[in-house]
């Protein structure tokens, strides 16, 4: 099916949502189970010891512990807000941040971030002078270090959806700083699965939303997960990839298959690294990323290097491009932005 389409459903008895464009799955959310902290939740939580050598505090939680990188400064004891930066590995704290974000799908509060930004995918200069005038105005007498960013969707909503979006946002973002004293708690839930999708697939806008039961049955999203859940992605020409994680990094192994042709290892992994955000975006990995690319004449990386950067850029999830090691490998390091997908449907 052509067109961008937007479905709302459930997986494992979980909220899930898929996003299908041109009858390819291009980004998955599940809710993760109950007893994992979801990113973006934020929390009081109360300082507990540091880490030496690393810089940072475990913090307490009200079930379990939460590890805050860059903590100098805090003593044990402090009450502090917290906000959920990625997808707890099992049996490890919960990676949090102090640097808090209250999002919205027009606009994004900034706590000791100030100023007032519009996105720079809306590049008409007069739209861009109205907006930030609007926020101005909706912004008036907020604590100087309150910031807010504009989203891009607001180039579709009118005055008033903005300001709203803008007053409810701003409104949320102050009652949680406000609310520093007591035991450790949960303050704002993190979006579920339907949420973020309406939230941040809206932009563009969809040319179909399928919500119901049996919207992934109808769209095959099932086969797809399969899909996902086997480490041989196929490539074109009859070149494959294999993504592997292990309980140290991810793993990928390019290979050209039974093209022998002087350009097939280039034209395989330049077809590697197009896939790879997508691939990594949906079965949820992250942390330290090893790639193996079919063996290739060092004159090529560059090109293939190029390819790379483009391919990342613009993904949510920061990534960092980090190189080639002495034995010919790639590696990057991409942000936990979620749980795996293998344990999300277990």
């Amino acid at each position: 099916m052509k067109g961008r389409v937007v479905l709302l459903d459930h997986l494992r008895g979980r909220e899930a949502a898929a996003l299908v464009v041109d009858g390819r799955l291009e980004d998955l959310l599940i809710d993760p189970p109950e007893s994992r902290a979801a990113p973006e939740a934020i929390f009081r939580a109360v300082v507990d010891r540091p880490v030496k050598g690393q810089g940072g505090v475990f913090v307490r939680l009200p079930e379990g512990m939460g590890f805050l990188r860059q903590a100098s400064g805090l003593a044990p004891g402090q009450r502090i807000l917290v906000q959920v930066s990625g997808a707890a590995e099992a049996g490890k704290a919960v990676p949090v941040t102090s640097r808090l974000l209250f999002k919205s799908r027009l606009c994004i509060a900034t706590p000791g971030a100030p100023g007032l930004n519009v996105s720079r995918r809306i590049r008409d200069e007069e739209l861009r002078d109205a907006l930030t005038a609007l926020a101005a105005e909706a912004m008036a007498g907020a604590a100087e270090d309150l910031g807010l960013i504009l989203r891009s969707a607001c180039e579709a909503a009118g005055d008033e959806e903005v300001a709203g979006d803008i007053a409810a946002t701003r409104a949320l973002a102050e009652a949680v700083l406000a609310d520093l004293q007591g035991e450790p708690e949960l303050l704002v839930d993190a979006p579920g699965a339907h949420q973020q999708a309406w939230r941040d697939w809206s932009d563009p806008a969809p040319d179909e939303v399928d919500e119901g039961a049996d919207a992934f049955r109808r769209h095959g999203v099932a086969e797809m997960c399969d899909a996902l859940l086997v480490p041989r992605v196929p490539l074109p020409g009859g070149a494959h990839m294999a993504i592997e994680p292990t309980c140290a990094l991810v793993a990928v192994d390019v290979n050209t298959g039974a093209d022998t042709s002087p350009a097939a290892a280039l034209k395989a992994n330049v077809a590697a690294a197009r896939e790879l955000p997508r691939q990594l975006r949906l079965r949820g990995l992250g942390g330290q990323v090893v790639v193996d690319f079919a063996p290739m004449p060092k004159r090529d990386r560059p090109a293939l290097e190029q390819v790379l950067r483009a391919a990342f850029r613009g993904e949510s999830a920061e990534t960092s491009l980090a190189g080639w090691t002495p034995l010919g490998l790639y590696e990057l390091v991409r942000k936990r932005d979620r749980l795996a997908l293998a344990e999300a449907l277990r």
